[in-house]
């Protein structure tokens, strides 16, 4: 059993990715030292995948949104179950469980000026989780710093300031669907922000040419050739110029975005996978060129997230990046695949102690809040 000291909490992730959630267990300190001590993932049905990427899109009405709701809260307590079982732990051993949701809608940006449209919903019951569960859980982090007037996005870097310190210039780079980065340096205030599009459009290519979920390590994206003159116009899109704080997600790299961009495509499908991967790689480059190297330069870049095992990826950003070492999180003892659902149990920790778990200049926000909504147990 751990140190009494130490509180024992529950991480769920779900990204935009759409394809399960990640859950891990993590053993906090008094002091916030965090440690993963068990994980596992539960890929969603395929049919609520289907459904998801339908709603995702724009094309789900209000009765998929409130079904999906409980059912994702229902397959978040399941993952819970399983994790619970894994780890030889009892649900009343557990503080609080804390779950991101599925994002289904993220707009940040009001929409001529009018102060009410900014928004975001994250779906995934947390009454539903509690009650399947017999555990507090933690949920909705994002409406309270968008309601302070910030993104509501990234998150995540709350959780990098403490699993990294600041004791060092450090790139945090996650490549999940979407690309996000965190800057820590003892030089120059926390800053974060999105990239781009990270996997989402490499994958939905695998999905129509290939019909496979994700390029695995890299495999077609190193049989075909980059093509620069279609790289070029896929850099063109004007999120990669815009200075932050800034976030994206679905909203603009939709699926009728990418098959847009498809009609310029070349016709080699192994050439249209090496160019959405190089594309990834570029425009986190080109992000960190334009908006990071005139603050900070990097040490180390830290990968995360499924892109960290794309190999053809992690090549192409080194040939980019140059003198800068390139790792993982792995490097540094965490599983790449749950990094997120580890900083959402840090987050979650700072809600039940009620203090604040945002960062006003990574997010816009106006001030510091304490993001989360409980459903006690």
């Amino acid at each position: 059993m751990t140190d009494t000291k130490n509180t024992l909490a529950i991480g769920l992730m779900s990204g935009t990715s759409l394809d399960g959630v990640d859950a891990c267990l993590v053993e906090i300190s008094e002091c916030c030292d965090v440690k993963i001590k068990e994980s596992c993932s539960l890929d969603y049905p395929k049919d609520i995948q289907t459904k998801l990427f339908e709603m995702a899109n724009n094309k789900g009405d209000i009765k998929d949104v409130c079904l999906m709701n409980f059912i994702l809260g229902e397959i978040y307590a399941q993952c819970t179950f399983e994790l619970l079982k894994k780890a030889c732990i009892k649900p009343k051993d557990i503080a609080y469980i804390a779950s991101h949701g599925q994002t289904i809608f993220h707009h940040p940006q009001k929409m001529n000026n009018n102060p009410q449209t900014n928004s975001t919903l994250q779906i995934g019951d947390i009454s539903v989780i509690s009650d399947k569960t017999g555990i507090t859980t933690v949920g909705d982090f994002r409406t309270k710093d968008m309601s302070a007037g910030g993104q509501g996005a990234p998150l995540v870097p709350f959780a990098d300031e403490i699993i990294f310190k600041r004791n060092k210039t450090r790139a945090i780079q996650n490549i999940g669907g979407i690309g996000n980065v965190t800057i820590l340096s003892p030089d120059v205030e926390t800053f974060a922000f999105d990239t781009g599009a990270g996997n989402m459009m490499i994958d939905y290519c695998m999905r129509k040419l290939f019909h496979k979920p994700f390029d695995k390590d890299g495999e077609h994206a190193f049989c075909g050739h980059v093509d620069e003159n279609w790289l070029n116009y896929l850099l063109d899109e004007p999120y990669y110029k815009q200075p932050p704080p800034k976030t994206t997600g679905r909203e603009l790299f939709s699926n009728k975005y990418i098959e847009e961009k498809l009609k310029k495509a070349p016709d080699n499908p192994y050439d249209i996978i090496s160019t959405a991967t190089a594309l990834t790689a570029h425009s986190i480059f080109e992000a960190y060129k334009n908006f990071v190297f005139p603050k900070a330069i990097p040490e180390e870049i830290i990968l995360g997230g499924g892109g960290a095992h794309n190999k053809f990826l992690i090549t192409y950003l080194q040939k980019l990046f140059k003198d800068i070492p390139i790792k993982t999180h792995e490097d540094f003892g965490i599983p790449n695949k749950y990094k997120e659902a580890l900083a959402f149990a840090i987050l979650g920790y700072f809600t039940m102690k009620k203090l604040p778990n945002n960062i006003p200049s990574c997010t816009g926000a106006k001030r510091p809040v304490i993001m989360g909504k409980v459903s006690y147990q």
